[in-house]
C-alpha cells in the first residue's frame, strides 16, 4: 500500500478531510498523520508522499524532509526551495516573469549581533536615503520582514517619520520596504499542483473568518479578462517557485493585478475561513495530487542544487 503522510500543527478540518477523501477513493493509497522520530541518515521516513504544513514553525522537521527527498519521497512543498526563498528575491523573480509587483527595496538590518562591529559593516553606506526611498515608493509604505509570514512585524506607515520609527523597532530582522497598492479588488488564488487555480475574491480588511465568505459583498466581481490574467500569473509564479500548494494574492489597482503575497507554503485551508465550496475544491484537488504523486515511480536522488529545486 502506498503511503501519504501529513505533517500538521493544530489544524484539523483540512487534514482530516484529505485523509478521508484519499480513503474514500480506494486508489491503493492510504493517508494518515505522519509519525516521525529520531531519524538516521540511512533510515528515511517510510512515506511515498509527505504533505508539509508545519515545518516553517517546527524546524526540526526540515532536515528530515530533505532526507526524504533524497530517498525518493515526494514532498509538498519542496523543502529545499521553501527554506531558500524570500520575499525580495521572489518579488524580483515575479517581475522577471512579467507579473506586476509593487516597487520594493531590501533594507540593511537596524541592529546586529554583539560581535558585529562597524568595521564588519564597512560595505554599508549610512545614513539610509529615507527621502529617496519615500519619494520613489510614495505613501503608504509597507515595511515587512524579508522572511516570515502571517503579517508578523508588518508596519504600514504614512510618513518618513513613521517609517523611521517603525524601522527602529525591527531589530536584527532583514526588512523590505514596499509601495502600497490602492486596490479596488483583492483576489486570493488557491493553487494546487501548480496548474489548478481557483481565484476567489478575498478582503484582507475584514476579520479573518469573513475574508473569503464576505468579500463578494464588498467589491465588484472580476471581469473574465482579469480572472484569466490572475489565473495565468498564479500559474507562472508557482511553476517558477515549485509550489504545489499555495495561495497567491493580487491587489487590483487601475485594472492591473499586482502580486502582493505568493509564498504561502502552508496556506490556510481551514473550512471555517475558506467556506464549504472553496474547501471542497481544495480537498478534491489535493487528493488528486497526492494520489498521483504516490503512484509515480520513485524519484532518482537529485545530484545538483538546481535539480533539487526543480523536482
Amino acid at each position: 500500500m502506498l503511503r501519504v503522510g501529513l505533517l500538521t500543527g493544530r489544524e484539523k478540518s483540512f487534514p482530516d478531510a484529505l485523509i478521508a477523501e484519499v480513503e474514500r477513493r480506494s486508489a491503493g493509497v492510504v493517508a494518515s498523520y505522519a509519525a516521525l522520530d529520531a531519524t538516521r541518515i540511512d533510515r528515511p521516513p517510510p512515506y511515498d508522499v509527505l504533505v508539509d504544513r508545519i515545518s516553517h514553525e517546527v524546524s526540526c522537521y526540515q532536515p528530515i524532509l530533505k532526507l526524504a527527498v533524497l530517498s525518493g519521497t515526494r514532498v509538498v512543498n519542496n523543502p529545499f526551495w521553501r527554506i531558500a526563498d524570500d520575499k525580495f528575491f521572489n518579488t524580483a523573480l515575479a517581475a522577471r516573469l512579467g507579473v506586476a509587483v509593487p516597487k520594493t527595496y531590501v533594507l540593511p538590518s537596524k541592529s546586529y549581533a554583539t560581535d558585529v562591529s562597524s568595521e564588519t559593516l564597512h560595505n554599508l553606506r549610512y545614513p539610509l536615503d529615507w527621502v529617496g526611498i519615500a519619494s520613489d515608493l510614495g505613501f503608504p509604505i509597507f515595511l515587512k520582514p524579508h522572511w516570515g509570514g502571517g503579517w508578523r512585524d508588518v508596519h504600514k506607515v504614512d510618513s518618513i517619520e513613521e517609517l523611521i520609527v517603525a524601522y527602529d523597532k525591527t531589530g536584527q530582522n532583514t526588512m523590505i520596504a514596499q509601495e502600497g497598492i490602492a486596490w479596488t479588488q483583492y483576489v486570493r488564488c488557491l493553487v494546487i499542483g501548480k496548474e489548478h487555480v481557483r481565484p476567489a475574491l478575498w478582503n484582507p480588511s475584514l476579520r479573518h473568518f469573513d475574508r473569503y465568505t464576505q468579500a463578494a459583498s464588498t467589491m465588484p466581481p472580476l471581469t473574465p479578462e482579469l480572472e484569466a490574467r490572475v489565473v495565468e500569473d498564479a500559474r507562472k509564479l508557482c511553476r517558477a517557485l515549485g509550489y504545489e500548494m499555495n495561495t497567491v494574492e493580487f491587489g487590483i489597482q487601475g485594472g492591473v493585478p499586482y502580486a502582493i503575497d505568493f509564498m504561502n507554503s502552508a496556506p490556510d485551508f481551514d473550512i471555517s475561513s475558506l467556506g464549504p465550496d472553496h474547501f471542497a475544491w481544495v480537498v478534491d484537488k489535493m487528493a488528486d495530487l497526492v494520489i498521483d504523486m504516490a503512484k509515480r515511480p520513485p524519484a532518482d536522488p537529485p545530484s545538483t542544487w538546481d535539480a533539487v529545486l526543480h523536482r
